[in-house]
């Protein structure tokens, strides 16, 4: 019994899943900026290739 009111009172458990999803966000913010950073590259060095003789 002592366990289970220990278990159910401690929030470490809840801190970590908080923290981990946070983590999950910006992962994803950061795959999609770099993925738009890379599309407005690779349409600047195209306009760029095709402005050269």
């Amino acid at each position: 019994m002592n366990r289970l009111s220990k278990f159910l009172r401690d929030e470490d458990g809840a801190a970590l899943v908080e923290y981990t999803v946070l983590l999950g966000i910006l992962l994803v913010a950061v795959i999609a900026t770099i993925g738009g950073v890379g599309t407005w590259i690779n349409g600047k060095w195209t306009a760029l290739n095709s402005a050269l003789p």
